[in-house]
């Protein structure tokens, strides 16, 4: 056995070594790659998942809202980017609150520093003889620009920017507005308000 024949030159170990200094380059890339895309995927997949959250809580708050009666009328104030009204509390928010005498409270939407808030207190008939606590504030949703309310009613057949009337409108649309360089989408929320105004 010659001395060529007992091992490797330096010139092949160098080669071998640069070879797989390339193979390792590559599959790093690819892996930090993979780990990015997943990463990517994983957001997108939460912020689908807090959007349709948002979205069945404002369905079933709209469905819900409390039409007041014929005495007292209507008990929706809304505006172009905010509405304040009354409605049942979800559960969830029942088992946060302090203790609350009635489901039902007093609550505003609204938009503040990105964030989509909705504010309640409990809805008391009686009038108060004390200051009202602080109300209680739930984050819907986080980095949006605002929202756009409407307000359609079937006798005027056209959508308002406000309302004040005596009674609940026919149907409120919620769009939700993102920032400018946001990827995300999400259809305008339409939902019609289902309760009946009591009489007298």
């Amino acid at each position: 056995m010659n001395e060529r024949e007992a091992g490797f030159t330096l010139l092949e170990i160098i080669v071998a070594l640069v070879v797989l200094g390339v193979l390792f380059a590559t599959l790093s890339q690819g892996v930090r790659f993979g780990f990015a895309s997943w990463g990517r995927q994983d957001q997108a997949l939460r912020r689908g998942e807090a959007l349709a959250a948002t979205d069945r809580t404002l369905r079933r708050l709209i469905e819900q809202m409390d039409p007041g009666s014929e005495r007292e009328g209507a008990t929706l104030a809304g505006r172009a980017h905010a509405m304040a009204f009354i409605a049942p509390l979800p559960e969830s928010a029942q088992q946060a609150g302090s203790g609350a005498v009635s489901q039902a409270a007093d609550m505003r939407l609204g938009v503040t520093d990105g964030h989509l808030l909705l504010s309640w207190l409990p809805h008391r008939h009686a009038v108060r003889l004390v200051p009202a606590p602080a109300p209680q504030t739930t984050v819907l949703l986080d980095g949006i620009a605002g929202i756009d309310l409407g307000y359609w009613s079937d006798g005027s057949q056209q959508w308002s920017s406000s309302w004040s009337g005596n009674s609940l409108p026919d149907l409120v649309r919620i769009r939700i507005v993102f920032g400018e360089h946001d990827q995300r989408h999400w259809p305008d929320i339409v939902e019609a308000p289902i309760r009946a105004q009591v009489p007298g």
